[in-house]
């Protein structure tokens, strides 16, 4: 095991998390498993992790196709419940076969154990309130007497729950990992289920878009990474980003 990257935040390992998880407990475990649907070679599904998600924490986000957790349905429900599920919509996807809709979409689902009431949630709201310039018109006053025109602002909206369909732009064309999420759908999920200065785990990093919108959201992430140029890659993304964070904070 070898810590790639480390800050106040954020400990990135370059590790098979199953070397390396120890006693380690978290608020929640977000993370994006292989779904292992292709011929890659780093696209194998990884027994037992599910269990092993359950030793660290009580609540799991997971991103996954419906064919992964259709074929895997039996081992997510050995240890966990589900809670829900939201769904990224791409402006792009993919088409692994010429005679089926494309697939611009990919899904998160929440697992939990124990009790619901016991497993933090903030209830996810989003201020759309939008202010809106209303002019009003000259009347004769037939019913309340003459008035000028004139103009007004009002705020029309308000704070209310958030979709489960998400749409954001994919990473394509500036992503370091064929899978990486963009910040906008991680971080809502992070936002849910953790408080913050709590810990997030990530068993699967990739590109390290958990342990980004971890730290840009106050919240602390262990994150392994199995293969070391991916985990090179998330590591120079961390410390290049952390930089730009600095700038603008």
């Amino acid at each position: 095991m070898t810590v790639v990257y480390q800050d106040e935040w954020v400990t990135l390992h370059h590790a098979d998390y199953r070397d390396a998880l120890g006693e380690l407990r978290a608020d929640a475990v977000i993370t994006d498993p292989p779904y292992g649907e292709t011929s890659l070679a780093w696209d194998r599904w990884a027994d037992g992790w599910l269990s092993d998600a359950a030793r660290v924490t009580d609540t799991l986000w997971c991103w996954g196709s419906f064919r992964m957790f259709h074929d895997h349905a039996a081992e997510f429900a050995a240890d966990w419940k589900l809670a829900q599920d939201r769904v990224w919509e791409k402006h792009n996807g993919s088409s692994l076969a010429n005679d089926r809709f494309r697939r611009v979409h990919e899904l998160a689902t929440h697992w939990y154990r124990g009790d619901w009431a016991d497993i933090r949630h903030e209830v996810p709201t989003t201020p759309d309130a939008t202010p809106r310039a209303v002019k009003r018109r000259a009347t004769k006053g037939e019913h309340q007497g003459a008035r000028g025109a004139s103009s007004y602002v009002t705020e029309v909206g308000g704070p209310r729950l958030m979709r489960s369909v998400q749409f954001a732009r994919s990473e394509h064309g500036r992503a370091i990992h064929p899978t990486q999420k963009p910040l906008a759908v991680v971080t809502p999920l992070i936002e849910y289920s953790v408080a913050p200065g709590g810990v997030v785990v990530d068993l699967f990093a990739g590109s390290a878009s958990v342990a980004v919108a971890a730290r840009q959201a106050g919240r602390r992430c262990v994150a392994f990474e199995v293969r070391a140029d991916y985990a090179e890659r998330a590591a120079q993304r961390l410390a290049s980003e952390l930089v730009f964070e600095e700038a603008a904070s």
